[in-house]
């Protein structure tokens, strides 16, 4: 062998990884910049419809915001005098207590009613399929409509519940369902929970599809039956369901308008008067809004204040 073939055999040849690094490096960075470009306009969308009233609502908050800003456009800066303002309020005391009230006894109504129809429609039994469509009407219906149906319901001389009751001998005189401070919350209460079984007895039903038939099976040969089945099979197989419709419905009864507002208007002397409806009036009736901004963002702490504890209970349940 010549010394020319000697040095041509001992030099190493390019690998062919090295020659087609540079273009695969490439390709990788073309497809993230192809990934980033198919997000920019969900996220230009996210920040204009989201982010944007988020922040404005915010700014407004610390702002001497009201009617006549819309005509010279001033909104001077002031601080927390708007927080300061709707917490020492005297309405916002019995907001507090009664939102605290309406939502604590709506998630109750809501939780127990819906999982004793969903347990009762996982059963097969003829027309459970058209049963369970009826029972999500109220949740299709509008709430604005809903509330105006039940106002006629619930009115103290003609409404239809009042009728049934004293004809049945059950009250001897008509009850003020919507005038009177002492009964206007449970009546209202009552109604978020009839709007509201709808949404916790669809997915409580979901839930419980995915329990496997075999687990009861088992159980029952070891004496799980009835309440013990449930209690040690069914609901530790619904956890992640009830949390998500737990927490859901937290959020969503805290910031329930409508049908305050259709029933009551937050009446009667602010006996269902919430934050939400509170913030709603200081916004839209007196027209200070940043006093309305500011409860409406205290509204909003309060929400993610428990969407941070359904995570973190989550998270605790996922490591363990």
């Amino acid at each position: 062998m010549s010394d020319a073939e000697t040095i041509a055999a001992e030099t190493p040849s390019a690998s062919p990884s090295s020659a087609t690094a540079p273009a695969s490096k490439g390709g990788r960075r073309r497809e993230e910049i192809a990934k980033i470009l198919f997000v920019v306009p969900a996220a230009l969308a996210i920040a204009a419809l989201f982010g944007y009233p988020v922040v404005k609502n915010l700014v407004m908050s610390f702002q001497d915001y009201g009617l006549k800003t819309f005509f010279t456009g001033e909104a001077p800066w002031i601080g927390l005098q708007n927080y300061i303002a709707v917490v020492t309020d005297d309405v916002f005391t019995k907001a507090v207590v009664n939102t605290a009230l309406f939502t604590i006894g709506s998630i109750a109504g809501q939780f127990v009613i819906g999982m004793l129809l969903a347990l009762f429609f996982h059963k097969n039994f003829p027309l459970h399929g058209v049963l369970r469509a009826l029972f999500l009407l109220p949740w299709l219906i509008p709430l604005i409509v809903g509330s105006a149906a039940w106002r006629a319901i619930l009115e103290q001389d003609s409404g239809i519940l009042n009728v049934t009751l004293e004809n049945l001998g059950i009250i001897s005189s008509p009850i003020p369902w919507l005038t009177s401070p002492d009964v206007a919350l449970i009546a209202v209460i009552l109604v978020n929970i009839w709007l509201g079984i709808p949404f916790n007895m669809t997915l409580l039903y979901s839930g419980l599809q995915d329990i496997p038939d075999d687990l009861y099976e088992a159980g029952a040969m070891d004496g799980a039956t009835g309440w013990k089945a449930f209690w040690h099979i069914t609901l530790p197989n619904l956890r992640a369901v009830v949390g998500i419709v737990l927490m859901l419905g937290v959020i969503y009864t805290l910031k329930v308008i409508d049908i305050i507002l259709g029933l009551t208007g937050g009446g009667p002397a602010n006996a269902t008067q919430t934050i939400a409806t509170q913030s709603y009036q200081d916004s839209f009736v007196q027209f200070k809004f940043g006093q309305g901004a500011a409860l409406s963002n205290i509204l909003i702490l309060i929400s993610l204040a428990f969407a941070v504890v359904y995570l973190r209970a989550t998270r605790r349940q996922v490591d363990e």
